[in-house]
């Protein structure tokens, strides 16, 4: 199979993820500003989780752009990582209808989470795909950003115990890292195409 199906498949249900989540905010009743103020916590949830569906939407396609062949490992380790972004439109919901409450905010975190090990799993099965001298490797070197994440959720996740918004501050510390596109991959891609 080529990277073009599995890419178009994933660019898909991204975009279908982001349709749901958009479609269960509810319009509020009353034209005033402030009717806005109970669904505040809604649009919120909404903008940071899309702010992630962004985030791996952006990266997994310049990911994709490192492969030279697709192997059924690799087609299982993405619908695994498109198992936890699925996710994302029920716990947004429900960590805003709750304002950040303590079990919605934790398991938002837990979602989180395990779509970043989703993530790395389907990176590591790539590399493992390309050989010992795949570009995405070289590319992405120390990583550090994949380092720090899973603490930051971690974090989220326990903070999430003592107040919502610990857990909230983690999670946007997190979207914030990861907001810029991965340069060490478009650097590699540069260097390859010169």
């Amino acid at each position: 199979m080529g990277k073009t199906r599995l890419e178009a498949f994933s660019d898909g249900v991204i975009a279908i993820l982001i349709t749901i989540m958009v479609l269960e905010m509810k319009v509020p009743h009353g034209a005033s500003l402030a009717s806005l103020e109970p669904v505040l916590p809604v649009f919120l949830s909404y903008v940071l989780s899309f702010v992630y569906l962004g985030i791996y939407w952006n990266n997994h396609h310049h990911m994709l752009h490192m492969v030279d062949r697709v192997t059924g490992p690799m087609l299982w380790a993405n619908l695994h990582l498109l198992f936890w972004l699925s996710l994302v439109p029920f716990v947004t919901g429900w960590v805003g209808e709750n304002h950040f409450g303590t079990t919605p905010a934790a398991v938002y975190g837990v979602v989180l989470l395990f779509a970043g090990i989703a993530y790395v799993i389907l990176q590591h099965l790539i590399i493992k795909s390309q050989g010992k001298s795949s570009s995405l490797k070289r590319a992405l070197g120390g990583d550090w950003k994949g380092k720090v994440s899973p603490v930051l959720y971690c974090l989220g996740i326990g903070g999430a115990f003592l107040h919502g918004f610990i857990a909230l501050a983690c999670y946007v510390t997190v979207a914030c890292i990861w907001v810029v596109p991965d340069l060490r991959i478009e650097r590699a891609l540069q260097s390859e195409q010169e």
